[in-house]
């Protein structure tokens, strides 16, 4: 199982610090450094020194990272127009030299909306707004270089587009789906998704959702080995009983609490629940790190998790 390092930068982190978080994930041999999409903190907490753009920040790691791959989990189609986010996300993987991955979602968060004068519509618009973006996007990149792009929906409309740039990844950067609709998600994951993510749900929500998602490739004709599925679940291992909870207290979480809805526990029992999710079909586990000044709980994982799946 391929692991990889999830942050939440809206609850309080500048750039040098995801940067340190960053470098120290490539150290630590681990696969991706993703972050969320977010313009607004959750919870109490102060946030300070306030949001970053998700697309700024992951353009500056490129420059300052080698091997890991960068992405976000996700990135919300109400936030951007799909045309300069195709453009955005294209420069970032000639930035990075090919190791870009687009999470995309429907935006959930509707304090951030309001918080920043973004419209948000109601759900159903918001689904239908992101599937248009996903054949936009992804339309954009397969057109040939020299070719134009067209597209009439009921919400964006593009004449004539020279779709440039190119990202560097051909055909395209990965696209990442996630969510346990019933319905729309697995028909979007089915048609869209190079990967399709289950976010801090149980194992055995995991597994009906990969199901799902099965079983609408098999009704639209694609073979579902053809995408990666993976799960994102809080993380917090510590060498001892006392180190674990000196963690869990740092996050304002009980252990207790994250050993039933995250991972949690010594470097033995996160191996454990690793495996449990990887027998429910995971190929990929985000971490997701909440503590960003605790480089020593990324060295733990790296040297006492990572060997082991």
């Amino acid at each position: 199982m391929l692991l990889r390092i999830f942050t939440e930068p809206q609850q309080g982190a500048d750039y040098t610090t995801l940067l340190r978080v960053a470098k120290a994930t490539e150290d630590g041999g681990f696969d991706a450094f993703f972050r969320s999409d977010h313009y607004l903190k959750m919870g109490d907490v102060s946030g300070l020194p306030g949001p970053s753009d998700a697309w700024v920040t992951l353009a500056g790691l490129a420059r300052e990272t080698e091997r890991i791959r960068l992405g976000t989990l996700v990135t919300a189609a109400t936030f951007r127009l799909p045309g300069p986010l195709a453009i955005s996300v294209a420069n970032v993987d000639d930035m990075s030299g090919g190791r870009v991955e687009l999470g995309l979602g429907t935006g959930w968060y509707d304090e951030e909306h309001t918080a920043y004068g973004i419209p948000f519509p109601g759900l159903g618009e918001r689904f239908d707004r992101l599937e248009e973006q996903l054949e936009i996007i992804t339309g954009m990149w397969d057109t040939p270089s020299g070719k134009t792009f067209d597209f009439e929906g009921a919400h964006y409309q593009v004449t004539g587009s020279p779709a440039l740039p190119k990202p560097a990844q051909r055909p395209r950067p990965p696209i990442i789906i996630g969510g346990v609709g019933a319905k729309r998600t697995p028909r979007l994951a089915a048609r869209f998704a190079d990967e399709f993510n289950v976010p801090f749900h149980s194992i055995e929500e995991t597994r009906a959702a990969y199901e799902r998602v099965r079983a609408a490739c098999e009704n639209g004709g694609r073979d579902d080995s053809s995408i990666t599925f993976s799960a994102a679940q809080v993380i917090c291992c510590g060498r001892d009983d006392a180190q674990l909870r000196q963690r869990a207290d740092a996050i304002g979480r009980s252990v207790e609490d994250l050993r039933e809805n995250g991972i949690a526990g010594t470097p033995a029992e996160v191996v454990a629940r690793l495996a449990a999710f990887g027998e429910a079909g995971a190929e990929r586990a985000y971490l997701q790190v909440l503590d960003l000044n605790d480089l020593d709980h990324l060295a733990l994982l790296a040297s006492d998790v990572l060997p082991q799946v």
